[in-house]
């Protein structure tokens, strides 16, 4: 399975379609439509009727032009929506210029182009939009035309009125813009760590297929190398007492290749049959031993226990439940001094992990933050001393957490609190009934052994 750029996953996200700008343009062109008529013609205040009109007809045609240029689902790059936010920022000062600059009480429209860039476009983009929005609004506050009023009379509001207006314009321009970007840019970082989270489950599933299928093929092979076999024996039962060398030797070696390849397809064959209730089902000891048994010979001691109250729980084999627990304890080698533990127990009602470390343990910013992606491991120091764990995008913790949880296990981090020792504790638990279901029941050797026939049941040969 090819490696995924999960950079470029989150770049590609976050372009916009163009459908979306040209149909929250044709909104606001029929709300500066509909505000334009209704104070001409509702109100009767005296307005540039059509200077108002040819500013709003300009981004009309520009809609129109879009819409005819490029497809309904064409994705703008940042510059081009950037400039196209520009664009109505420029087009709603002009609104403004014509109908009493930041007298309008529609100035604080200004905002909705710079949330719409604090969602979807970079910092830089939101902040050149902020900037060119403000520098609009200290314009209109100094040079407009008059508010239209009615026709008794004309108002001038004070310009302390105005400035205030100003100073709310830059102060909601920052605090939304800031905001809107905060929200928006947790929602991205979550996405692509559940997208990341999903496709190497899929790759573990993918995986753990290849079992099956090796199975599958095995028992496909079986019938056509039998009958290898069977012709095979007969030429060297027909042939050998009488066969030159040359074809001796080319039979014998006819045989043994067969041999060969009885002997691989052996092994495929015990992943299907007999064997397919191992795939499916995993008891808890063998789980921990098959967890611990990459990791050994690699450098830290690892001790290994697994003990418990009453019969020993067993569980569907989960790929993703595998991977998790894995990457955890690949971190916890990462980090160890000298030694490593492995302990699991299973109790009437619980069945849990425990992996502990000797290492420095968790960070606090990991321990408050647990769970939430990019969040990279352990202390500081470890990465400014050129570990390679917390170099990475800091997925590792929160893809292990998601797919442990899945299956209904609780994931606890904490750091040994012993006054002399030290190191990360990981704890992962579950619900025994949680932990056994779907888990095909193994059958004692016993039930297999047939039991001799009743004296009056014996039949002759």
């Amino acid at each position: 399975m090819p490696d995924t750029d999960l950079s470029g996953l989150g770049r590609d996200a976050r372009h916009l379609r163009l459908d979306t700008f040209v149909r929250l343009r044709w909104l606001a062109i029929t709300g500066q439509s509909a505000a334009v008529v209704g104070a001409q013609f509702g109100l009767g205040l005296p307005l540039p009727f059509g200077w108002c009109f040819l500013v709003i007809a300009t981004s009309s045609w520009l809609n129109l032009a879009l819409r005819i240029r490029f497809p309904a689902s064409y994705r703008l790059s940042d510059d081009s929506a950037a400039l196209l936010l520009a664009f109505d920022i420029v087009q709603l000062a002009a609104l403004l210029f014509l109908t009493g600059g930041l007298q309008n009480p529609f100035s604080l429209l200004f905002l909705a182009p710079v949330l719409i860039s604090a969602t979807a476009l970079p910092p830089e983009r939101t902040l050149a939009l902020g900037l060119l929005a403000v520098g609009l609004a200290t314009l209109l506050a100094l040079v407009h035309r008059p508010l239209p009023w009615f026709a008794d009379g004309r108002i001038e509001l004070p310009f302390l009125y105005v400035s205030g207006v100003w100073t709310a314009i830059l102060l909601g321009t920052a605090f939304t813009g800031v905001y809107a970007w905060r929200v928006a840019e947790e929602t991205r970082l979550l996405a692509q760590a559940l997208a990341a989270t999903e496709l190497v489950l899929a790759r573990e599933q993918h995986l753990s297929q290849l079992d099956g299928l090796a199975a599958a093929a095995a028992h496909e092979l079986g019938t056509p190398l039998g009958t290898i076999m069977v012709v095979t024996k007969e030429l060297i039962r027909q042939l050998g007492p009488t066969a030159s060398p040359a074809v001796a030797e080319d039979l014998d070696l006819l045989r043994e290749q067969v041999d060969r390849c009885r002997g691989i397809l052996g092994k495929l064959t015990s992943l299907d049959g007999d064997g397919a209730g191992f795939l499916e089902t995993v008891t808890f000891s063998h789980l921990v031993e098959e967890l611990v048994a990459p990791q050994r010979g690699l450098g830290a001691v690892l001790d290994v226990a697994s003990t418990g109250d009453g019969p020993e729980p067993a569980c569907r084999r989960n790929p993703g439940v595998m991977f998790g627990l894995a990457n955890i304890l690949d971190n916890a080698v990462d980090f160890a001094e000298a030694r490593v533990s492995v302990e699991g127990h299973w109790g009437p009602e619980r069945v849990w992990i425990e992996i502990r470390d000797d290492g420095p343990g968790f960070s606090s910013e990991v321990l408050l933050r647990a769970g939430e992606p990019y969040v990279t491991t352990r202390s500081h120091d470890r990465q400014q001393s050129g570990g390679t764990v917390g170099a990475g995008l800091g997925l590792g913790l929160f893809i292990a957490k998601t797919l442990i949880e899945r299956s209904g296990a609780q994931l606890t981090l904490m750091n040994v609190s012993a006054p002399d020792a030290h190191g990360a504790v990981v704890r992962i638990s579950w619900a025994r009934h949680i932990f056994e279901r779907g888990a095909v029941p193994r059958h004692s050797p016993e039930l297999n052994i047939r039991t001799p026939l009743p004296p009056r049941d014996a039949v002759p040969i």
